[in-house]
């Protein structure tokens, strides 16, 4: 008896990778908590920064507090990154117009004025972050379900944390870790099998969501370039917002091809796939369509749980 294609463990159809309208709303509440939880640090630095200056009588007094000038230049709508393009006169330059024009005028009311202008930049530094938070936590979710996966069967791992780009092995707590890592490797049979988010790969020379190897974590940047270490490259799409959906497809699409195209002139065609978390009713066809054909292996909605579980258990025996 043939072995049942991959994605018919959990797809019986199209209709299967629509998203609904329940899971739509949840996307959506997720991403106001997530927002009001990435936003805690800001208002915590308004008010230290109310508390430190409520004893000070003028605006122009301000510019002697050492401690408060990379807020005051934060309130003068310069950003962070920014800053660093400044020379120190410019940025005594920033912070003066800021109170000469806008604090001074304020009256008494200055303190207030200034600390709603540091939470006027800081959210627009905010606003930035959560453009990308769709994919992070839709990242943070198959991560969870790999290492479900990984642990029902006691296989241990390694994780690599994405602020300093170490490998650290797994430990008895793992509660948490998917919010700081951007890869996994675990061994399959006498192999390595590291899986990798946000990799530019350097003959596509573009980025990929995912990527899994068939090489060891230290074997990596000099297996990055040799299309035969490449097992499976998918793409990952966590926006919730439907007016997005197609054109998130349309991108994932046009990226799937190429790899395909790239690996075909090798004779190879490593395993494909899609996951999404907003999926109408036309792209879930298409998708079913390429997934029929064979142009792409595998994909699963990503705000369907037994859809995001065999995919990952899919991956973890590639």
């Amino acid at each position: 008896m043939a072995k049942p294609k991959p994605y018919r463990l959990h797809l019986s159809s199209s209709d299967d990778l629509v998203t609904p309208y329940e899971a739509v709303r949840a996307g959506f509440v997720a991403l106001a908590l997530e927002k009001n939880r990435r936003a805690t640090p800001f208002v915590e630095q308004a008010r230290a920064l109310k508390i430190i200056t409520a004893t000070v009588s003028t605006p122009t007094e301000l510019s002697k507090i050492e401690e408060i000038q990379p807020a005051l230049l934060t309130a003068a709508g310069v950003s962070d990154k920014a800053a660093g393009h400044l020379h120190p006169k410019d940025k005594t330059d920033a912070i003066q117009g800021l109170i000469e024009n806008f604090l001074a005028p304020a009256g008494s009311n200055f303190v207030e004025e200034l600390v709603f202008r540091f939470l006027l930049t800081r959210g627009d530094t905010l606003g930035g972050s959560m453009r990308n938070v769709g994919g992070l936590l839709a990242q943070r979710k198959l991560s969870r379900a790999i290492i479900s996966t990984l642990a029902l069967s006691s296989v241990s791992y390694q994780w690599l944390h994405a602020t300093n780009n170490t490998w650290t092995p797994m430990s008895e707590d793992d509660s948490d870790i998917e919010l700081h890592l951007r890869g996994l490797s675990w061994r399959k049979g006498k192999k390595r099998r590291p899986i990798i988010y946000n990799l530019t790969v350097p003959f596509l020379k573009n980025n990929v969501d995912l990527c899994l190897f068939n090489c060891s974590q230290t074997e990596l940047k000099t297996k990055l370039g040799l299309t035969n270490s490449y097992i499976a490259l998918g793409e990952l799409k966590g926006g919730i917002d439907p007016a997005g959906a197609d054109e998130h497809w349309k991108t994932a699409r046009t990226a799937l091809i190429r790899i395909r195209d790239v690996f075909t002139q090798d004779g190879l065609k490593p395993h494909t796939f899609f996951i999404g978390a907003a999926i109408a009713k036309k792209m879930a066809q298409e998708i079913w369509a390429d997934l029929e054909v064979g142009t792409l292996e595998n994909a699963a909605n990503l705000t369907a749980e037994n859809q995001v579980a065999s995919l990952a258990r899919w991956l973890c025996n590639l």
